[in-house]
């Protein structure tokens, strides 16, 4: 892009001149537009009832992909899970706001998160997660109650543990990998919950 002299004595021929500070202006204008059309994209979807993988996401729970041709309750299935997923990763990278998984999960999931967050509560994570939702279906839909499973490929190499000091207490075998995860969800109390969680393999799946 070219930015043009209107000044005719030291450009007569009105021939266009570069201008760098111009340049650099407009392609900040225009990755500026291009984000808050993405933006506006994913919140138009997400208004229409669309779900896609962008609306999903946050900054630090990126939703890398879903599965296509999802009908209305795997849909609802995977908004419950999703919003569990984002919910309790957000409790570690602060480590605050236990009491808000409480309606997430079921009492018994509940109890075992807390008690596992009480001993883990100091410090805190840095970094994004990335998820990859790779099948969602109904299980039991018929059950009392319903049952379903959301399979994922988590990323966590991006993830940094520290302690209450600051240290960096990282354990690239535990934390900075990539878990395949099948989780159990049940309806109860008219929504969706976690019931259980089940670990298929590490460093295998990719998101």
């Amino acid at each position: 892009m070219v930015a043009c002299s209107s000044d005719s004595d030291d450009n007569p021929l009105g021939i266009g001149t570069f201008d760098p500070e111009a340049m650099a202006s407009a392609k900040a204008s225009e990755s500026a537009a291009a984000a808050a059309a993405s933006a506006s994209a994913a919140a138009s979807a997400e208004a229409a009832g669309v779900v896609t993988a962008e609306s999903l996401s946050t900054e630090r729970h990126v939703i890398t992909s879903i599965p296509e041709d999802l009908d209305e309750p795997q849909t609802e299935v995977l908004r419950a899970f999703v919003h569990y997923d984002q919910v309790t990763w957000n409790i570690w990278f602060t480590r605050t706001g236990i009491e808000d998984a409480q309606p997430l999960m079921t009492a018994e999931e509940y109890q075992a998160f807390t008690d596992y967050f009480e001993e883990n509560a100091a410090g805190r994570t840095d970094g994004t997660v990335r998820v990859a939702v790779t099948s969602v279906y109904l299980t039991a839909p018929d059950a009392v109650p319903p049952r379903a499973m959301v399979e994922v490929c988590d990323d966590q190499t991006d993830l940094v543990d520290y302690d209450a000091d600051g240290n960096d207490i990282s354990d690239p075998e535990t934390l900075q990998v990539r878990r395949n995860i099948r989780v159990t969800m049940v309806y109860e109390d008219g929504t969706w919950k976690e019931a259980a969680e089940e670990r298929l393999s590490i460093n295998e799946c990719t998101v």
